[in-house]
């Protein structure tokens, strides 16, 4: 038999909590001393105290933990249950992460704001090319929204371009379209060299020319990429041009790590 300050210590959880339980009838002590009061709860009580703290961390009321509890939860469902949960934990630690990255970005264009620019801006004419490609959609311009896209499609655009037998013949260029609902159709492309064919299970386009682009190279990981675009745009504001197409994204360099990504951004131009 434990004292309900050994049990909570073995337990990992309060005394206040193990009261608590007891109170509502979730987990009553195994034996309470009638002239003293003090509860005494025995070995085999650990395992439904795991199962109520488990499925409380899962998110479920009180209530619902008594109603399982009582149904006689499997260890099997119990961990179907708990693999789930942390899955989710997992998807959002990831995007708080994601988050994180985008607020030191933003902290570091306001720490810069009336400083001297460094980036170098470089206008030229970009040739029309022909690509194939994927599409899909992503909520919007956020970088936490458009990286979980744009990657896979890549990925899985290569994998077919290799079973197709299709060469690619230059660099991979990313470029979105900003639809009526607000959200963004993002386009993974890699230039090749064949004809349209209903049997390829991509798509073959040719991008148009641009006879005047304003181009930056950002040096790093995707995620860090809005300070040099927002530096381009000031550009381009501050020199008397307008954007008069889609943006595009091209990978000069990509390796494994991706603070080795070198990537030309390209904006068409237009004088005002």
């Amino acid at each position: 038999m434990f004292s309900i300050g050994d049990f909570a210590r073995h337990g990992r959880v309060s005394v206040r909590m193990l009261r608590h339980y007891d109170a509502i009838g979730l987990l009553r002590p195994d034996r309470v001393d009638e002239s003293s009061g003090y509860r005494f709860y025995s070995g085999g009580q650990l395992a439904r105290l795991n199962r109520l703290v488990a499925l409380k961390e899962l998110g479920f009321t009180l209530e619902q933990v008594g109603r399982i509890l009582d149904d006689q939860v499997s260890v099997a469902e119990m961990r179907g249950m708990l693999m789930l949960r942390r899955a989710e934990l997992e998807q959002r630690i990831a995007g708080d992460r994601a988050r994180l990255v985008q607020v030191e970005s933003r902290l570091r264009i306001i720490e810069k704001e009336g400083a001297v620019p460094t980036h170098d801006v470089i206008i030229k004419s970009i040739p029309a090319v022909r690509v194939a490609e994927l599409s899909g959609v992503a909520e919007d311009f956020e970088p936490e929204s458009i990286g979980p896209v744009i990657g896979p499609l890549f990925e899985e655009l290569c994998r077919r371009l290799e079973q197709a037998e299709v060469k690619i013949v230059g660099y991979g260029i990313a470029y979105y379209d900003e639809r009526q609902d607000g959200t963004v159709l993002a386009h993974a492309a890699m230039p090749v060299a064949v004809e349209p064919d209903a049997a390829y299970d991509f798509t073959i386009t040719d991008l148009p020319a641009v006879p005047e682009a304003a181009t930056l190279v950002h040096r790093g990981a995707m995620k860090e990429v809005l300070e040099p675009w927002q530096a381009l745009g000031r550009w381009i504001d501050d020199n008397g041009y307008r954007i008069s197409g889609p943006s595009r994204e091209v990978t000069l360099v990509f390796t494994e790590d991706q603070s080795g990504w070198v990537t030309e951004l390209q904006e068409p131009i237009v004088a005002k």
